[in-house]
């Protein structure tokens, strides 16, 4: 199966659960407003064996979200859009401007604060939904935007990882954190004879899981550590080790794991002032972060990367639809709202706060980049009519 083939597979799917996440927040919402919204959370909160449902779903099943991305940055470093320099350049430099412009914006209105250590929440990408979005229109959208938001989100979830992985780590408990490292090292002795089954590689990621856990590192981190020991092959001849795992866990996971993460984790329960909330330097951190920082953040670097020479525009663009793009790429929600979780531990009611701010944002950005890129399309399409 060629590249080609692999990215139309991946936008098709990430599209159809977009409009399934949709569905799940809406639903969620709708629950946590109702009279089931008390039972809701106690199904939540209800502890299978050592830890409640809530944790399963955001520090288990989210492991295998975590590593069904590290498996396609690491295809798209080896075989990619990221395999080349000039391929590579303009979604990282984007993706580098689209992660430091939020954080700044976000970190300017709360410094000091109690909300400060939210300044990741702006930083990240939503693929599932950014995606679902741009392929609403079709052609009027140029194929090589959609790979350019595409490489983007990918690059963009890299950097959220190594954030979650460097600034979200509680205190660090060495024997555990050793032990990652011994289960890492058969991992690395694994791929490195060349074992190709997936199950030698699973069971050793199951300790890495349990042992990353108990070191202080979010477990979700061993997901993306596992997907970087999956081999893969030096020729496209036959279907590789990587790309077969890639391929099971995208149904699991975007019809599964990430419609059931937003079913559980936006169940935010309205209250009055919560919207007088958004008007406070915490709701303009994560909007004016998410809404503006985004895509003045991805369309600066990428101008700068390109004046330099570093890079080029995509195929057949224009920086209008650069804006686009990048507005979509404001669409935070699933990282947004982990990093959120994670910034504001045992806090529900900023935690809320925070949901709520980047609900409203994602929307504001998603419509936004959509209309602007329909009205290109139509712009476009009325002058090489005249």
């Amino acid at each position: 199966m060629i590249i080609t083939d692999y990215f139309k597979k991946f936008f098709q799917i990430a599209q159809s659960s977009g409009n399934l996440l949709i569905i799940c927040v809406i639903l969620s919402l709708m629950i946590a407003n109702s009279s089931l919204g008390e039972g809701f959370q106690d199904v939540l909160n209800y502890k299978l064996g050592s830890y409640s449902i809530s944790l399963w779903i955001n520090d288990g099943l989210m492991t295998i979200f975590f590593l069904l991305v590290g498996l396609e940055i690491k295809r798209e470093i080896l075989e990619g859009e990221l395999s080349s320099f000039k391929n590579a350049t303009l979604p990282i430099f984007a993706a580098l401007g689209g992660m430091l412009i939020p954080a700044l914006i976000f970190y300017f209105f709360n410094q000091g604060s109690k909300y400060e250590n939210g300044w990741g929440i702006p930083m990240a990408t939503d693929i599932a939904f950014s995606l679902a979005i741009i392929s609403m229109l079709g052609k009027r959208v140029p194929v090589s935007v959609k790979i350019f938001l595409t490489a983007l989100a990918i690059v963009d979830d890299l950097g959220a990882i190594v954030v979650i992985a460097i600034f979200y780590t509680e205190k660090l408990e060495t024997t555990y954190l050793l032990l990652s490292g011994l289960v890492m090292l058969v991992l690395m002795l694994l791929n490195f004879l060349k074992v190709k089954k997936h199950i030698f590689y699973l069971i050793p990621g199951v300790f890495l899981w349990y042992f990353m856990h108990h070191s202080g590192i979010h477990a979700t981190i061993a997901g993306v550590l596992l997907a970087f020991t999956i081999p893969t092959n030096e020729s496209n001849t036959e279907i590789s080790p990587l790309e077969k795992l890639e391929e099971l866990l995208h149904t699991p996971v975007n019809y599964f794991i990430m419609p059931l993460f937003a079913l559980a984790n936006t169940n935010i329960k309205f209250h009055s002032g919560m919207v007088d909330g958004l008007f406070t330097n915490f709701g303009y951190g994560i909007i004016l972060g998410l809404v503006l920082g985004k895509v003045i953040g991805i369309n600066l670097f990428s101008f700068i990367a390109i004046k330099l020479k570093l890079s080029d525009l995509p195929n057949n663009s224009q920086w209008s639809q650069m804006l686009g793009a990048g507005l979509l790429a404001g669409i935070g929600f699933t990282m947004s709202i982990f990093i959120a979780l994670l910034s504001y531990k045992g806090n529900t009611e900023i935690q809320d706060e925070a949901k709520f701010a980047i609900l409203v944002a994602s929307a504001i950005s998603g419509f936004l980049g959509y209309f602007l890129l329909k009205l290109i399309s139509k712009k476009t399409h009325s002058l090489e009519h005249d």
